[in-house]
């Protein structure tokens, strides 16, 4: 079954950004680094989905270059999906253009990919594996 799993929000500070969120009751998990995306994140629940909170730890990071371009704001949207390889497989074959041809490993252990945002209406999609 196809689910939001989360939104990612591209922050300066995760200090100064998760503080609105501490201060509406909601938790917020411990920050966890992804060395392979050189980002520093954080989740926050919020009822069936969460907000994912990204602050770039090197200025050559995807993220250090999408505020630098953008500003702070949302990222990407995620969709969990229950068979990460067949969908990437049934996308390359319809031709939709990934921006890594390869599925990674990234915070938590899940497995993900993104997709580029030419293939999805101007939208930076990432999908991630149920079940991990």
């Amino acid at each position: 079954m196809y689910k939001l799993d989360h939104l990612g929000i591209a922050v300066t500070s995760l200090k100064s950004a998760m503080q609105i969120y501490e201060k509406l009751g909601l938790s917020v998990s411990e920050p966890e680094e992804v060395p392979a995306e050189k980002v520093r994140l954080v989740m926050i629940p919020v009822g069936q989905t969460r907000l994912e909170l990204l602050e770039p730890t090197s200025d050559d990071s995807a993220i250090a270059k999408f505020i630098g371009k953008r500003g702070e704001g949302l990222h990407h949207v995620c969709l969990r999906v229950p068979d990460l390889t067949a969908a990437v497989q049934k996308l390359k074959s319809d031709g939709v253009r990934l921006i890594s041809e390869e599925i990674k490993v990234g915070a938590g252990g899940h497995r993900y990919v993104f997709v580029h945002p030419s293939s999805a209406g101007g939208v930076l999609l990432e999908l991630v594996e149920s079940g991990h």
